[in-house]
Parts: C-alpha cells; structure tokens; sequence
C-alpha cells in the first residue's frame, strides 16, 4: 500500500503482511518502521477490505459538475450503519 501497510489480508491466505521497503531509502525506511510499530487497524475495516465492500458516507452536496466527495466509515458510526442494512 501506498502508507507501507497492507490492509485487507485474508486470514486463511498462505501469504503473510509483510512492510515492503525495497526501492527505498534508510530514512524512508526507518520512518515506515517506526510508524507501524504503534499502527493499529480496526478489525472491522479490515474486514471491510478483506471482502472488497467498503461503507463510505457520501459527504458533498449535490450539484452540476458530477463530482462526489465523502469518506470511510469507521469506528462506531460504522457499527451504526452496518446494524441499519443487517436490519
């Protein structure tokens, strides 16, 4: 991924996540290590990649130029919406 962190990784692949760092340099390196030490995904995002679903909130106004902008949901706005369409 784009932030060094794969995200979506299905539990009963053989392949494991692994910080891919070739191409780059040691600062760039140590900086990605360092961050991922205290990175923590949220299971139920991960989830959501994992399936290839992902519930986003659609955040623009409408209008004439066909643009859309909005975001992932997560956390317990997430929870909220997935007891809404369980429903």
């Amino acid at each position: 991924g784009h932030y060094g962190v794969k995200i979506g990784h299905k539990k009963n692949s053989t392949e494991t996540p692994t910080l891919n760092l070739e191409g780059k340099s040691e600062q760039v390196q140590a900086k990605l290590k360092s961050r991922n030490q205290n990175r923590t995904l949220e299971p139920a995002l991960d989830y959501q990649f994992a399936s290839g679903r992902i519930l986003a909130k659609i955040s623009s106004r409408p209008g004439q130029t066909g643009r859309c902008d909005g975001y992932i949901l997560e956390g317990p706005e997430l929870a909220f919406y997935q007891k809404m369409m369980a429903k």
